[in-house]
């Protein structure tokens, strides 16, 4: 075997069986998901109801006010991955000179400046009209009764209200009210409601069953409902109110009826590349999904000891093929036309894997594409608000302004008093007995993301802070035009046919985490929970793509089961290596059908003790 054998203990077993697995970052999620299969759901009804149920039970990592983005087959073609495009665009008033006018050099990573046009929920309801069978108001039943009636809280929900709480109280008042009841942060189990979002649940089933006609036009309706009712008026009305930033200044925001109404989900094809006999599809370069394309291009050119993660030598081998991907990531990716097609061609992959040495490089080295310029990002290791800049003194570095060192990705997101998040959200699995699968990842909208709107329990999303206020960059905040994305969940397809699901949060390190999971489950042969448990690592070698955008030449974080010696071993070749703990990095789950048999399994992070699979 070239690979190190996996561990033959593993923190939870691969579940098996041949009726229908659910996986995500919150049992209560897989819960419903599968209480849905058992109930005689397909897949993509499974998987709205747990989406909806993850708003309500991890409001500090997605909420309906955000985005998503996945990739599925249906039972009738599964060797077709298709994508479920859930990222809205930047407002008709969101340009670079309104955000230079507010004296802004970048977007902020909180506060209304930051909100594209909210698109999860449309996007859910489009899958469920198109690939579903169950009635609005069934799938949502799960996320109506545990935001009305209660559910316990999560401790990492608390400690991201008590992070903000300062924010809250002086300056988010509505968010006060609804996420710190009495003036107290909720105690972990504590039962928490939220009567606001159930009723806004309520309405959209409501609107819906207005509606004469088929099961489609009911969804339809309530869709409508979103984009031009209700919940339309209650989000425009609330950015009206100059509030404050995470530049530590105060602005309105610029979202508007027609951009709400002028904008409707949709399906793209996948981007794929070929590995070692198997397929692998993402979104398209919207989103960062094709920097593990391109990663995984560049190692096909090795032998497979130079891809073994619990190695030196594999190791260093990932974390540098990862750079390069993600220089280029940087350079070319965003709403535009984007030159994937010659970035995944075996030419240009070869050129990339000779500039891979022993040694760790801590340069950017984006890549050279025909009759293309790639843009070079500011390359800042810490960054200070204009508007805070007089406020950093000297005797304190620290004070005012935001480290390069990005979060060490515990699974939760990093956020600082003042509402900054350096990025995390959901993930959700599902395969039914008929081999439909989905592999979905629902985010944006954090509690800490803007001001709550008290009349709809949630507030907007901060997704348009990924986009840049330079001109001429591949992802300059240009209204219409929909930001750079992190959102990238995977399927995996072999001999024509899906059979696997699989994605993590994280933000810039979400494929970074998936991949070593690939190079384990294809190249070494370990199951799903070995593939999972096994420890990981990721660069912060490049411009994160959240608010303050800044970078750490060499840098990688890893997972101390790594080994000592490994890790001193890395630190010989030159890489900056932050040690993580040891079950920190990675919040993975995956499920997998076997198209031969029909044997499903599924498989969950058991980091933080939250995800969970489930199925029988």
């Amino acid at each position: 075997m070239p690979f190190t054998p996996p561990e033959p203990f593993t923190t939870r077993p691969t579940l098996q069986g041949t009726f229908g697995m659910s996986a995500s970052t919150h049992w209560l999620a897989t819960a419903a998901a599968q209480a849905v299969l058992e109930r005689g759901g397909n897949a993509f009804d499974a998987v709205t109801a747990g989406a909806f149920v993850l708003h309500v039970v991890e409001p500090h990592l997605n909420g309906p006010g955000g985005d998503m983005t996945g990739v599925f087959v249906t039972a009738s073609d599964p060797g077709t991955p298709v994508v479920l495009m859930g990222q809205g665009p930047a407002p008709a008033a969101a340009t670079v000179e309104h955000y230079r006018a507010e004296g802004l050099d970048l977007v902020p990573g909180s506060g209304a400046l930051a909100a594209a046009v909210p698109a999860a929920v449309d996007a859910w309801l489009l899958l469920l009209r198109d690939h579903g069978t169950w009635e609005l108001d069934a799938v949502l039943e799960f996320a109506i009764g545990y935001a009305r009636d209660g559910h316990p809280m999560l401790g990492r929900v608390g400690g991201t209200i008590a992070a903000v709480a300062e924010l809250f109280q002086t300056h988010w008042p509505s968010s006060a009210e609804l996420w710190m009841p009495g003036g107290k942060v909720p105690a972990e189990g504590e039962l928490v409601r939220n009567p606001a979002h159930a009723r806004t649940l309520e309405r959209l089933v409501e609107a819906g069953r207005a509606s004469t006609g088929t099961r489609e036009t009911r969804i339809d309706a309530a869709r409508l409902e979103w984009r031009e009712g209700f919940v339309a008026r209650a989000m425009v009305a609330s950015v009206q109110t100059p509030h404050r930033h995470s530049s530590g200044t105060d602005h309105r925001g610029v979202l508007a009826l027609a951009d709400l109404a002028g904008f409707e989900a949709g399906y793209e094809p996948a981007a794929t590349v070929e590995f070692r006999g198997h397929t692998i599809a993402k979104t398209g370069p919207w989103g960062q999904g094709p920097a593990l394309l391109q990663t995984l291009a560049i190692l096909d050119g090795f032998e497979d000891r130079l891809l073994d993660p619990s190695t030196e030598l594999g190791a260093h081998t990932i974390l540098e093929a990862q750079k390069l991907a993600l220089a280029d990531r940087e350079a070319y990716y965003g709403d535009t036309n984007v030159p994937l097609e010659y970035l995944l061609s075996e030419e240009y992959c070869a050129g990339r894997r000779s500039l891979i040495t022993d040694r760790a490089s801590h340069d950017f080295r984006p890549g050279r594409v025909p009759g293309r310029e790639p843009y070079l990002p500011p390359l800042r290791t810490e960054y200070v608000p204009p508007a805070l800049a007089s406020l950093v003194q000297a005797s304190r570095p620290g004070a005012g302004q935001a480290s390069g060192s990005a979060g060490l990705g515990v699974g939760e997101p990093t956020v600082a008093p003042s509402g900054e998040t350096r990025g995390d959200t959901c993930h959700i699995d599902v395969v039914d007995r008929w081999g439909n699968m989905i592999s979905a990842t629902p985010s944006g909208g954090w509690l800490q993301s803007s001001p709550a709107i008290p009349e709809l329990g949630f507030c907007l999303g901060t997704r348009l802070q990924m986009t840049w206020l330079e001109p001429g960059t591949p992802s300059t905040l240009t209204p219409g035009k929909r930001p750079r994305t992190t959102l990238t969940p995977t399927l995996v397809l072999r001999n024509g046919r899906a059979v696997t699901a699989l994605g993590s949060p994280g933000g810039d390190q979400q494929d970074q985490w998936q991949l070593p999971y690939l190079l384990r489950a294809i190249v070494g042969g370990y199951s799903p929970q070995q593939a999972i448990d096994a420890p990981t690592f990721h660069t912060t070698s490049m411009p994160g793509s959240f608010w303050p955008r800044t970078w750490e030449p060499g840098g990688a974080v890893v997972e101390e089961r790594l080994g000592e010696d490994i890790i001193a071993g890395l630190e010989r070749r030159g890489h900056l290596v932050t040690r993580a703990g040891g079950w920190t990095l990675g919040r993975l789950s995956a499920v997998v059908r076997d198209p031969a048999t029909g044997v499903l399994q599924a498989a969950a992070n058991p980091r933080g003790a939250q995800g969970y699979a489930a199925g029988r």
